[in-house]
């Protein structure tokens, strides 16, 4: 059978500690499928080659490019998106410290870097201005500098 044919497998995940099912064609990224299927459009699709981060997730707790993961990949993981970073619906104090630092600007990378900043605060509560750069140097702004996203993690750590 050839993978143009229209073949798809049922996807078993879990989503922001919901389980889902959803229907994924063996070329169907996790990104499409959680925006596409899931209708959840945090995560951005920005180079769809895995460079600039927009569309970066967790997946069982580890910094994943959901544009370069096939969906049928996926089966039996726990994903965690940035709508699933909220504090109850809430902005989570990461979110926040974004929000207050002024670094969101236009908003399209800013999921990607708050899903790798929180990874890097659940691993390090306390990084140095070096080590915060580094855990951000897979998520690319385009609109300004880093400063204020730089402010913004350490802000949070120190909250």
């Amino acid at each position: 059978m050839s993978l143009r044919q229209k073949t798809t497998q049922t996807i078993s995940l879990n989503l922001n500690g919901e389980e889902r099912e959803a229907e994924a064609g063996p070329l169907t990224t996790l990104l499409d499928l959680i925006r596409d299927q899931l209708r959840l459009t945090g995560a951005k699709k920005g180079c769809n080659q895995g460079v600039c981060g927009a569309c970066t997730v967790l997946i069982d707790g580890r910094l994943a490019r959901a544009c370069l993961t096939l969906a049928v990949n996926s089966t039996g993981t726990e994903i965690t998106t940035i709508e699933g970073l909220s504090d109850g619906g809430e902005a989570s104090a990461l979110q926040q410290s974004f929000v207050d630092a002024g670094a969101v600007q236009c908003g399209f990378c800013t999921s990607g870097m708050i899903v790798s900043a929180h990874a890097l605060l659940k691993e390090n509560p306390n990084p140095s201005v070096e080590e915060v750069q580094q855990g951000l140097s897979g998520n690319l702004c385009r609109c300004s500098g880093y400063r204020k996203i730089i402010d913004a993690v350490r802000g949070a750590a120190e909250a």
